[in-house]
């Protein structure tokens, strides 16, 4: 009896090939299991079944819809099929609205069947078993991305006569083509008007159903703004949507026709409208009656979303590269009242003050130049040469005052007390205007969504995400203002402060070198001359004004040195802000080492990806510190041009650096409204992925690796 439990053995190995079975292994691809499922137990001559693609996708992680929505890549199956063989694409399931911040996807959670058909030739031959292979590629996301993959076979036994059904699968996979959307013979017709799309349905399933949960869900990925609310008007036969527009519309050829999904409770429908006038009975009766519970406030969750993300972003922005310089400036005006909570306190809020003010003013200017038809972004402002060549005689004129060739507010005797009284309320009001004015090429984490969202809000909301951005910057200078233990721990003023004062001088030294290079990207190399011209001609102000100041110390007269400084300032400055208008632009090659590049437009992106290659997509700016330090560490890297070379992939630049209507179009398109953005279109289609802000070359690499993969 002792082979008894290896004979039961044997057979129950056995029982996956006996006829009348199916056997599939599931495969765990890291965050979520996947398998291929039959809704029948074999497979007859000829005969048409039903098999599925089962995803069990880990606890808060998530895939993709046919249209991701605001990032994201569908789930895509590639089959190989004995000869004769064939199969059907997806059977999509309705998907779920998946919100991120700001950003709303479309996809799926924990257990999903993607149903497909398979047929059989006519030929097969009954009495054998049939293996059907495919390679199952996804994207899985929580807070962050990972592609997936998994080499799935499903083997089914081929029979004389059509099988019975699997009484595990076949159900579930009847279910949920059942419950899938699908046309039900409503009328539908679509028109814009001013900044929405209207979408009106009307039809039978639509007639005496509660309507409140209605929701379009577009096949296009550029059709409408997935994150804004879709207000909803009853009508006695259907509904109509009113919806926000999304890139498809901003085309010269819009959309002749609109296609999707209407989403109700309970059910979903597929929906095909035309260009023209809404069919009868499709408004009138009003919005549906408003729903306690999670669904309400649809609206105000997004922008309380969008303020939190804002706010994030700007914490994290004391940290990027381009306000160094200014944390300098910072820590000698708290160096500067040693143990002193009434001034640290004053000089914090004074502070706070100039940073919430210049966040709204950039704001303001935003949204003026966007209701004026033209396409602005963060850091619109450092588009313009006049600007940053201003900017730079300015950060010379901080970092002349700081190496001591002027004061401003205080007299040479008695450095260390001077110091100590140096820098009223309108000096740290102005070191904050100053501090938001070098942040502003700079694009910290959670900033870009949020900036996004904002700049396609009205007015009111895009001010309160600036707000909360000028909240989040400003809190860590203010907040330490207001510890008295830190602020007791700071040294007391005295004589080293000159010393420590000078040597804060160099960051902003660095800062001008910064700037007068974005002006040879913008207005070529005729910059760097006449630049560090109009800096000679301020430097020579400035040590006149010192000569000044010191000649009126000892009693001497002043004003004719005073008036020589004030002049040939006003002549730098001038000669720095009229000379870049009239610069010819030169295009400079890339600067990178590693990379072979190639400038981006619409058309080569088009052009490569019919050709099936992969493509990397970087929007960036000269002025953009976050992207050139993304350069230097991540993508001017071996790793990344030999993974460039090993996909057969293409790197596209698209440069920001001047002022261009179509890229500013385009990053809004993926809801971002500045650089850096960075995306990788895979070698088999669909929509790119997005990838982080902050880059490293394994994350690039990768991303290249998934995108060379065939679908």
């Amino acid at each position: 009896m002792r082979f008894l439990p290896g004979v039961l053995g044997a057979l129950v190995m056995c029982g996956a090939t006996l006829p009348g079975a199916a056997a599939a292994q599931p495969v765990n691809t890291g965050h979520l299991t996947a398998e291929l499922v039959s809704a029948v137990r074999g497979v007859a001559p000829g005969q048409t079944i039903h098999v599925a693609l089962r995803q069990d996708i880990q606890k808060d992680w998530h895939t993709y819809w046919r249209n991701a929505g605001d990032s994201g890549e569908a789930t895509q199956i590639a089959w190989t099929l004995p000869a004769g063989w064939s199969a059907s694409g997806f059977t999509w399931p309705t998907p779920h609205r998946i919100p991120f911040g700001p950003l709303v996807n479309y996809g799926y959670e924990g257990e999903v069947l993607l149903p497909m058909t398979v047929t059989a030739p006519a030929g097969a031959a009954p009495g054998g078993t049939v293996t059907l292979s495919a390679k199952a590629t996804f994207l899985v996301c929580a807070d962050i991305c990972v592609p997936e993959e998994a080499t799935l076979a499903l083997a089914l036994p081929v029979t004389p006569q059509p099988a019975p059904a699997d009484p595990k699968w076949g159900p579930r996979i009847e279910k949920a083509l059942a419950e899938a959307p699908k046309p039900a013979g409503l009328t539908a017709a679509f028109e814009t008007s001013g900044n929405l799309l209207k979408l009106a349905v009307t039809g039978a399933p639509l007639k005496g159903r509660d309507l409140a949960g209605a929701y379009f869900f577009p096949f296009s990925g550029t059709l409408i703004d997935h994150a804004k609310p879709q207000a909803i008007e009853r009508g006695p036969e259907g509904l109509t949507l009113s919806i926000s527009p999304g890139y498809d519309f901003q085309s010269p050829t819009p959309p002749k026709e609109v296609a999707g999904v209407l989403a109700l409770d309970g059910a979903a429908y597929e929906v095909t409208a035309v260009a023209g006038p809404a069919p009868a009975g499709a408004a009138g009766l009003g919005p549906p009656p408003a729903r306690a519970g999670p669904g309400g406030g649809g609206a105000s969750l997004g922008l309380i979303s969008a303020a939190v993300f804002a706010f994030a972003g700007g914490l994290i922005l004391n940290l990027m590269p381009c306000v160094f310089p200014v944390l300098a400036m910072k820590a000698a005006s708290l160096a500067g009242h040693g143990g002193a909570h009434g001034d640290a306190r004053r000089q914090g809020l004074a502070f706070g003050a100039g940073v919430v003010a210049s966040f709204l003013a950039l704001a303001g200017g935003l949204i003026a130049l966007r209701a004026a038809g033209l396409e602005a972004g963060w850091g619109f402002q450092l588009q313009d040469p006049t600007v940053v060549a201003i900017l730079a005689l300015i950060m010379l004129a901080v970092a002349l005052n700081l190496s001591g060739v002027f004061e401003i507010g205080a007299s040479l005797q008695g450095v260390g007390s001077g110091l100590a009284a140096r820098g009223g309320l309108s000096g740290a009001f102005f070191t904050g205007v100053l501090a938001v004015v070098v942040a502003a090429p700079c694009t910290a984490p959670f900033m870009g969504p949020a900036m996004g969202w904002a700049m396609v809000q009205p007015p009111a909301a895009a001010l309160t995400v600036f707000l909360a951005l000028a909240l989040g910057f400003a809190l860590p200078f203010v907040a330490l203002a207001f510890i008295p233990g830190l602020v007791e721990r700071l040294p007391r003023p005295g004589p080293w402060m000159d010393v420590f004062r000078k040597a804060l001088a160099f960051p902003m030294y660095a800062a001008v070198v910064w700037l007068v290079w974005v002006l040879t990207v913008q207005v070529g190399p005729d910059a760097v001359p006449r630049i560090l011209g109009a800096g000679v001609v301020l430097a020579l102000a400035g040590w006149l004004y010192g000569a000044a100041q010191r000649r009126a110390i000892v009693g001497g007269r002043a004003a004719g040195l005073s008036g020589a400084a004030a002049a040939l300032a006003v002549a730098a400055v001038a000669g720095g802000a009229v000379w870049p208008t009239y610069a010819v632009a030169t295009d400079t090659a890339s600067a990178s080492a590693e990379l072979d590049d190639e400038a981006y437009s619409p058309e080569r992106l088009a052009a490569l990806r019919a050709e099936g290659r992969p493509v990397l997509v970087n929007y960036t700016a000269a002025w953009c510190v976050s992207c050139q330090v993304n350069d230097r560490v991540a993508l001017s890297t071996r790793g990344v041009a030999e993974a460039l070379d090993r996909n057969n992939a293409v790197y596209l630049k698209a440069d920001w650096t001047r002022r261009d209507p179509g890229i500013a179009a385009e990053l809004a398109s993926f809801g971002r409204a500045g650089v850096p953005l960075y995306l990788v279109y895979g070698a088999g289609g669909g929509d790119p992925a997005i990838l982080p802000a902050i880059l490293t070359e394994g994350l690039v690499v990768k991303a290249l690796d998934a995108a060379g993969r065939p679908s």
